[in-house]
């Protein structure tokens, strides 16, 4: 997933970081804005949806 945010959007990404977490967390942030939450839509996101969510909000 990393790697295919970095390819779509990764001239317009200055930093991307990975924090592992425990409990089943999965959360994506654009800065302080919280894009997609797991926990929240409780599902994993689909193949390209982080890519495209990070893309509209960069």
């Amino acid at each position: 997933m990393a790697a295919e945010i970095l390819a779509g959007h990764g001239e317009r990404i200055a930093a991307l970081t990975i924090v592992p977490s425990s409990g089943g967390r999965f959360v994506v942030l654009v800065g302080d804005r919280e894009i997609f939450n797991k926990k929240a839509t409780g599902r994993f996101p689909q193949p390209g949806e982080a890519a495209r969510l990070v893309g509209q909000a960069v």
